[in-house]
């Protein structure tokens, strides 16, 4: 087979520079940390070898490791290299493509958007998650890829759905439906279960209660999630059922949700579920109740983030605001809500604000 031959599948170099090695670490889509780790060397020879380039000739026994690394490599990593280094003018084009596949530094990015989520920084984590969504390339062969790729989807979903951008063209649905997509190619159940329930978190927060509540009632029960999930998805019936006046019905599914996630040593899901609860007997008539559950998610709160800040507080003003004697308290604290709203841009929770003051005035 003649050199240059598309099919031709180099098995070693017969020369190694800091060039040839950079290509290789290309090729086989590792971060330096990650090559190093895979070479047995330290990263800052890496480093070093490309910093040098062509001009940079590894030791004879540095040369025996990388010649190795690339008989060892997959055959998909060594067709790479072959583009590479036989064909500068394709290889150019490829290079530009892995160089940005630092999977490492991608999942580490991820983690810094998960926290970023957690304290609604949506502008962060928007730069985080774009800075990959645009340089990657759907590859069905690329497992590893296109596993952070649905990640990363799945991050800017939640993203969009605390923001209220819930449906439309690049909304919440269409990016959590692009994330099923991908988990489904990749054949991860659990995956797939966790964004089919996030679908249906949109159904309810879209106001398509009925359905949403059936939807929550299959995933109860459904074994691709984790109980915690399933848990929730219990949990999310009750508040469905209490959206649509159904306060009762509601009660009996999130009691038993608080009780589960008691047991599952859950802190923060059951502060929630008294929140839950106490709305529900708010709208049962039953202020007495509330009160008394509304005053253990306040004292019991895990996650102070302005999110959870603004729903436990908006559901704190929604009781409040039910008694003459306390409405005023409640109109302040919805006024601060309100604020905090639009600080971080939570469009669904001053839309739900909105919706309270509106109603409290009307009934005034």
């Amino acid at each position: 087979m003649a050199p240059g031959d598309p099919g031709q599948v180099a098995a070693t170099a017969h020369h190694w520079s800091g060039r040839e090695a950079r290509l290789l670490r290309h090729a086989m889509r590792l971060s330096v940390r990650a090559f190093a780790s895979y070479l047995g060397v330290a990263a800052r020879t890496v480093a070093k070898w490309e910093s040098g380039g062509a001009g940079t000739v590894p030791r004879p026994d540095t040369q025996a490791i990388l010649d190795t690394a690339l008989a060892r490599a997959e055959p998909e990593a060594r067709r790479r290299f072959d583009v590479l280094v036989l064909r500068p003018d394709e290889g150019a084009l490829l290079v530009a493509q892995v160089a940005g596949y630092d999977y490492e530094a991608w999942a580490d990015d991820l983690d810094r958007t998960m926290a970023c989520v957690g304290r609604q920084e949506f502008p962060l984590a928007r730069t985080l998650l774009d800075r990959w969504l645009r340089r990657f390339h759907p590859n069905s062969n690329d497992t590893r890829g296109m596993h952070l790729y649905g990640r990363s989807l799945r991050l800017l979903g939640e993203v969009l759905q605390d923001q209220g951008v819930i449906t439309g063209p690049a909304s919440a649905e269409h990016t959590y439906r692009k994330a099923l997509r991908v988990f489904t190619e990749l054949g991860t159940p659990r995956r797939i279960a966790q964004i089919e329930l996030k679908l249906v978190v949109l159904e309810e927060m879209s106001g398509r209660l009925e359905i949403a509540a059936r939807h929550y009632e299959s995933l109860t029960a459904d074994e691709r999630l984790s109980e915690h999930d399933r848990t929730r998805a219990r949990l999310w019936i009750g508040t469905a059922l209490s959206k649509r006046g159904l306060n009762e019905s509601a009660t009996r599914h999130i009691v038993p949700a608080i009780h589960d996630f008691e047991t599952l040593e859950e802190p923060e899901d059951w502060s929630v579920a008294h929140q839950k609860l106490a709305l529900a007997h708010r709208g049962a008539g039953d202020l007495g109740a509330a009160g008394q559950a509304m005053e253990v998610a306040l004292t019991h709160r895990v996650n102070d983030t302005p999110l959870q800040k603004v729903r436990l507080d908006t559901a704190h003003a929604h009781i409040l605001l039910s008694d003459r004697a306390t409405a005023g308290n409640g109109l302040t604290i919805l006024d601060r809500c309100a604020r905090i709203s639009t600080r971080f841009g939570l469009l669904h929770q001053l839309q739900s604000i909105d919706g309270i003051r509106r109603a409290f005035e009307r009934q005034a």
